[in-house]
């Protein structure tokens, strides 16, 4: 039986309606608000407003790429790994998992580094830091997660580059083959 069905509908409990910024100056313990601005739901303990749910997957988003994309620079290049999301709160985090995979020939060593937008957040570009991500003629993956702040309601790309770590010797493949596929997962969490 419906809530409203037992106190009748000119009963039911409703939250103030507010934002952060504007809550009730003069709050009594158990008071419910619904924020704006947040989209959430917090409630007055007698001391502070605490939300009434956390850790919530607001939305997510995922991309897997396998064209192969091959570089002899030391200058990082896109990998062509990447997603894109669309924040619907600035206070919201956003989880970052990625796994690349690339193709090391010779000795060629790695170098990798997430980006939001063209800002490095994870990993290294400059080839002389040692982000090396192994140093054999093999298939290689990097594997990685991350908890963003982009303090942002703008649409934000995530984007995996790459390059050589050391002069000389063979490119690198990223994606080597249409059978290695990469792929990246967002994750929109409200604190």
């Amino acid at each position: 039986m419906p809530f409203s069905s037992v106190l009748g509908a000119s009963s039911v409990i409703k939250p103030g309606v507010c934002t952060s910024t504007t809550r009730p100056t003069v709050p009594y313990e158990g008071q419910l608000i619904y924020e704006t601005d947040t989209d959430r739901v917090a409630a007055y303990n007698g001391s502070a407003w605490v939300y009434t749910a956390t850790g919530a997957i607001v939305q997510v988003v995922n991309s897997a790429y396998s064209t192969e994309v091959t570089t002899t620079s030391q200058t990082s290049v896109t990998t062509g790994l990447s997603a894109t999301i669309t924040p619907t709160s600035s206070l919201n985090k956003i989880l970052v998992i990625w796994t690349l995979m690339f193709l090391q020939q010779d000795t060629t060593l790695v170098h990798a580094q997430l980006r939001r937008g063209s800002t490095d957040i994870v990993g290294d570009r400059t080839p002389a830091a040692n982000n090396r991500l192994g140093n054999t003629a093999e298939v290689s993956s990097w594997s990685g997660t991350f908890l963003d702040s982009p303090a942002t309601t703008s649409s934000t790309t995530y984007a995996i580059w790459g390059g050589k770590n050391t002069a000389g010797g063979s490119a690198v493949g990223f994606q080597w083959n249409s059978q290695q596929t990469s792929t990246m997962t967002l994750m929109e969490v409200r604190p």
